[in-house]
């Protein structure tokens, strides 16, 4: 494409003008995700407002070779919605319609800039529910949660948005309309919704999504533990699974957090304690005793200073309040902060806390603790200030050594941010050159062209060499012979 084009003469057949964003002020919003650290204006910001748009614009970028970056709210932590040079952004957000609720096959049919709580507001008249509940879900998007696998506070017990999804309809990077899944809770054949979950926009445009209902637990109790150590109270976590309790919710912060989170918004959290645990339980209410019961002891047993549970319905919000303002609240402790989301097993989680901590002390930048400690998916917060020479740098640098501390007990880079731009180092590190392969072959079968969000989440052959994470003969051009399917 010649970058001198005019943009609003290439797309005015395909949605109408206002909709077409080209100017730098307005496009000035878009310039990165919630991973703030890097920032790009695209050729353009399109705003489709139906499927038909979507599909005219995907098949003019096609013809103009343009490549197509797609964005729901932006909330995004690894830079997956980050905008490309020479290409357009896709928002999605006027994309917002329920379809279809229905409350005795518990689901929802929906529009991929349909936000996350919606859901569960428009259910809750039938006493149904939308599991996944990121921090975000305010403002995050279906689609945006699809793209990246996104979880939240009750991930541990009811899954992430891959367990919670029955059906996709996407548009193909050639234009094609296609739906994948089933509305059954099994079915024969390949797990397509599951591929597309997670895969950050590279292999189709997500137009509606059929996502599960569940019904609202009547009975819950939410106990809140402090400890002393962030190693006592990790060695708690391992404890609490190892009983056979599997809480709805399992999440950890450390004193750093739950000093910021107390000024922020006043939870009632003990602000002397190194590290507190929330567990929420639901279920039978004789259930429910033995679990409490099962709680309480498990964390004694690792030296918890107190134990105490919510004393009614507005205490118990006011915890998960706390939980879920952590992330802006720590705003209150640095100009910026890099979020990682590394996940390792749970037994390791005490060991790996440590580590963090020598870490941060030998990059000179503070980490906070903030995270699903019940599915060892850690959220490490490094601080530091983006005025400051070389912080950013330095932050980058701590980030990378703490997702490779992840590979090397077991774990994984991302659970579910994504890896974007921000972990293609880490991608290296992780997978061997037979992975990385099949990932590309993947991508080709979707993607031939590779139009759909390009040079994110598959690194290059050459840039895990240079990262010195993987061996590239001299001259070798990866990926070039692989089969076009």
């Amino acid at each position: 494409m010649n970058p001198s084009s005019d943009i609003f003469a290439i797309f005015e057949n395909c949605l109408p003008s206002a909709n077409i964003l080209a100017t730098v002020e307005k496009l000035r919003p878009y310039e990165c995700d919630a991973f703030t650290a890097y920032k790009s204006l695209p050729l353009a910001v399109l705003l489709p407002e139906s499927r038909q748009q979507v599909i005219n614009i995907v098949k003019r970028c096609q013809r103009e070779n343009i490549p197509i970056v797609t964005r729901g709210a932006g909330t995004g932590l690894s830079g997956g919605a980050h905008p490309i040079t020479n290409g357009i952004l896709l928002n999605l957000s006027k994309l917002n319609e329920i379809y279809e609720l229905n409350p005795t096959l518990r689901y929802a049919r929906v529009g991929p800039g349909v936000r996350n709580l919606a859901i569960s507001d428009a259910a809750e008249e039938f006493g149904l529910y939308y599991a996944p509940d990121p921090s975000s879900q305010i403002a995050c998007t279906i689609g945006g949660n699809i793209a990246e696998n996104s979880g939240g506070v009750h991930c541990l017990k009811y899954g992430l948005t891959v367990h919670n999804l029955l059906e996709v309809t996407f548009i193909s990077a050639h234009g094609e309309e296609i739906t994948i899944g089933n509305h059954c809770y099994d079915y024969p054949g390949y797990d397509l919704p599951a591929l597309m979950t997670g895969s950050e926009g590279m292999l189709g445009i997500i137009v509606e999504a059929k996502v599960r209902l569940l019904p609202i637990p009547q009975n819950k109790e939410i106990i809140l533990a402090a400890f002393n150590s962030v190693e006592d109270a990790g060695a708690a976590v391992s404890s609490i699974i190892a009983s056979g309790v599997i809480p709805a919710g399992l999440e950890m912060m450390d004193n750093a957090v739950i000093k910021a989170t107390e000024n922020f918004c006043h939870p009632g959290y003990p602000v002397d304690a190194a590290a507190i645990l929330l567990c929420e339980l639901d279920g039978y209410e004789q259930e429910l005793q033995w679990e409490v019961e099962q709680i309480e002891q498990n964390c004694r047993r690792h030296k918890a200073t107190s134990v105490s549970k919510a004393k009614n319905k507005s205490e118990q919000e006011l915890f998960w309040k706390g939980r879920k303002s952590a992330f802006p609240a720590i705003g209150q402790l640095a100009p910026d902060y890099l979020c990682m989301d590394g996940t390792i097993p749970r037994k390791h989680l005490a060991h790996v806390l440590s580590q963090i901590s020598e870490l941060s002390q030998q990059y000179e930048l503070p980490v906070a603790n903030v995270f699903h400690a019940g599915d060892g998916n850690l959220h490490p917060l490094i601080l530091y200030d983006a005025n400051q020479e070389n912080d950013l740098a330095r932050a980058e640098q701590l980030g990378g050594k703490i997702l490779e501390l992840c590979v090397e007990v077991g774990g994984t880079i991302t659970g579910e941010h994504g890896v974007g731009i921000e972990k293609l180092n880490q991608m290296c590190v992780q997978f061997e050159r037979t992975e990385l392969d099949q990932f590309e072959r993947v991508k080709t079968a979707f993607d031939s062209n590779r139009l759909l969000n390009p040079d994110k989440v598959i690194p290059t052959l050459q840039r895990c060499a240079e990262f010195g994470a993987m061996h590239v003969h001299k001259g070798e051009l990866p990926f070039k012979d692989l089969p076009r399917f």
